[in-house]
């Protein structure tokens, strides 16, 4: 029977160390060195048994491979049982064909957009982007319908800010790799506005105040970390 599971129970299910939960699902980056190794990995992924079923999102490029599982559910980034079988099984694969997971190069990204009045605003965006709405997530948010562009999302505002952009990017991050990704910000020159919330995540600003958050997964379930 498939059952739904937050990130932190993929995070302790054996046999998952490749993959890595970053907003969306659970995804794993293999390097492949080649463009018709990266091929033959993803042969051997399409003959995977029942993966017509639950099929991934996989996206082929000459130095690598990257994999995406999720269901469609209300539980926290839409996973359950199923994604923790199917990660095994292509991990599996991949070591058959002698390649090894990168976990550092999981990433994910949102743009986020605050506004007063969201149903009124986000139409607008659904139409100028040609996005869709996600089945079964939230819905203040929308999705590229073919899941390559990064998702869009709309946080509400009690009041007007003139003085701050109400446009930032939330960049997902596995959650081990979330304190390099804040340092080599802040080593670019950023600054840290708040991380109060911390390791759920941090708000950063580049030297003129744009802001963007570095999140992880630690905490969408209510609690802290591990």
């Amino acid at each position: 029977m498939t059952e739904q599971m937050t990130a932190r129970q993929f995070h302790f299910s054996g046999g998952v160390a490749d993959w890595r939960v970053a907003d969306g699902g659970a995804c794993a980056y293999f390097r492949t060195g080649s463009f018709a190794t990266g091929a033959r990995f993803v042969q051997a992924v399409a003959e995977i048994p029942g993966l017509d079923d639950h099929a991934p999102d996989v996206d082929l490029r000459p130095d690598g491979v990257f994999v995406r599982l999720f269901t469609t559910a209300p539980a926290p980034d839409g996973l359950s049982s199923r994604d923790v079988e199917m990660a095994r099984l292509i991990s599996s694969a991949a070591q058959r064909l002698g390649l090894t997971a990168e976990p550092s190069q999981v990433h994910n990204v949102v743009v986020t957009i605050d506004a007063l009045d969201i149903p009124r605003v986000l139409p607008f965006w659904r139409a100028v982007l040609g996005y869709g709405d996600r089945d079964g997530g939230p819905v203040e948010e929308l999705n590229d319908p073919h899941r390559r562009k990064p998702i869009v999302g709309f946080q509400r505002m009690d009041a007007p800010r003139p003085q701050r952009n109400r446009i930032h990017l939330d960049v997902w991050v596995p959650h081990d790799q979330a304190e390099t990704r804040v340092a080599a910000a802040l080593a670019a020159g950023g600054r840290v506005v708040s991380e109060e919330m911390a390791p759920s995540w941090w708000v950063l600003a580049d030297p003129e105040g744009n802001e963007a958050c570095v999140a992880t997964w630690i905490g969408t379930d209510g609690r802290g970390y591990p």
